[in-house]
């Protein structure tokens, strides 16, 4: 018999919860700023990748593909690593629609 997942809502602080149950979570909504990545500047060194803490930076075949907002919680430490300055962190209320489908993970030529 499988547990039901806690919400976000029905976490307690100092909660303790299952391995892995945040990959069941939208943690992406907590972001305040959203990482807005210039395909055309990176060098797909992938320094944001390593740095990133919520695995967030899709990657394929060693390429940054995006950026997956379900799990960024806009903490900005891959806008500082990044060597070639291409990641900007906008104020995620500011983020265009647009600006969210370019950030979205997909393959690159």
């Amino acid at each position: 018999m499988s547990k039901k997942l806690m919400t976000k809502s029905e976490m307690m602080p100092g909660t303790v919860t299952e391995a892995g149950s945040a990959a069941a979570l939208n943690t992406g909504a907590w972001r305040t700023y959203a990482p807005l990545t210039d395909f055309e500047k990176c060098t797909d060194c992938m320094i944001c990748w390593v740095y990133c803490p919520d695995s967030a930076i899709a990657v394929k075949e060693r390429k940054k593909l995006g950026t997956d907002f379900q799990y960024c919680k806009g903490c900005g430490i891959c806008a500082v690593e990044c060597p070639v300055d291409c990641i900007e962190m906008k104020l995620d209320s500011d983020v265009t629609e647009a600006e969210m489908e370019s950030e979205k993970p997909q393959p690159r030529g």
